[in-house]
């Protein structure tokens, strides 16, 4: 009987795991949370959207490392670097679960490389 309820709702675990998450985020001093917010923003956008479970344990862990940063007052520029999306594609790597642009990455990979080995029959 759950299985209809979660196929119209979705997994209610995932979604309260998401509450907690956004519940923590909203506990982080000012700077910290602006940061959740930007690199959550960002993580959205290229992470694992298919894959409920993986983008999950992704906020989580954003949400621990954040807190722990903020409670050794480790400064946000030495935690993300120089480069805010290096940081944010690299803590993006950890997690499995394929977002639309890693997938069309892969695609045009793939089309080059059918096409090289076309150009070499030649």
């Amino acid at each position: 009987m759950t299985m209809w309820i979660d196929k119209l709702v979705g997994d209610l675990a995932d979604k309260k795991s998401y509450l907690e998450y956004k519940a923590r985020v909203k506990k982080l001093p000012p700077g910290y949370r602006e940061t959740a917010k930007a690199l959550e923003r960002y993580l959205m956008y290229m992470g694992p959207s298919d894959d409920g479970k993986a983008l999950i344990a992704m906020v989580g862990d954003l949400a621990d490392l954040l807190e722990q940063s903020a409670a050794d007052a480790t400064p946000i520029r030495l935690l993300v670097g120089d480069d805010p999306a290096e940081f944010a594609e690299t803590f993006l790597d950890n997690y499995a679960g394929g977002s639309w642009i890693r997938k069309e990455r892969t695609r045009l990979a793939d089309s080059i490389d059918r096409a090289i080995v076309e150009q070499a029959k030649l």
